[in-house]
């Protein structure tokens, strides 16, 4: 149930990260990580990257590291920061609606009538 949930948020936080600073693939998982996403896999992340390339929402670079391989860095677009502006803001109504839900006093709700 968790990563069902979890599916439809991450691109909205990914593309959060990656509108802060240029990342590659391990990179946004690690930052993921640090804000106690731990349960986001390799396996989850990479396909996520593909689709919001495939969008247009972030462009990738190949870039030869010090480390090892290459590593593919992406940016944000125009278009992403315009998505990412639609998520936020689909995201703040839908907190506060469960937040609502989850925060109200059962014995607080109008008398409704039984269908």
């Amino acid at each position: 149930m968790k990563s069902q949930m979890l599916k439809g948020i991450l691109e909205g936080c990914i593309l959060k990260l990656i509108e802060k600073e240029t990342l590659y693939g391990y990179d946004i998982i690690i930052r993921l990580k640090e804000f106690n996403l731990s349960m986001v896999s390799e396996g989850s992340i990479y396909p996520l990257l593909h689709k919001l390339q495939k969008a247009g929402y972030i462009t990738g670079r190949r870039v030869k590291s010090a480390e090892g391989p290459m590593r593919k860095y992406y940016k944000i677009t125009e278009a992403g920061k315009e998505y990412l502006e639609e998520f936020e803001l689909h995201w703040q109504e839908l907190d506060d609606a469960v937040n609502q839900i989850f925060e109200e006093d059962p014995n607080d709700y109008p008398a409704r009538k039984r269908i």
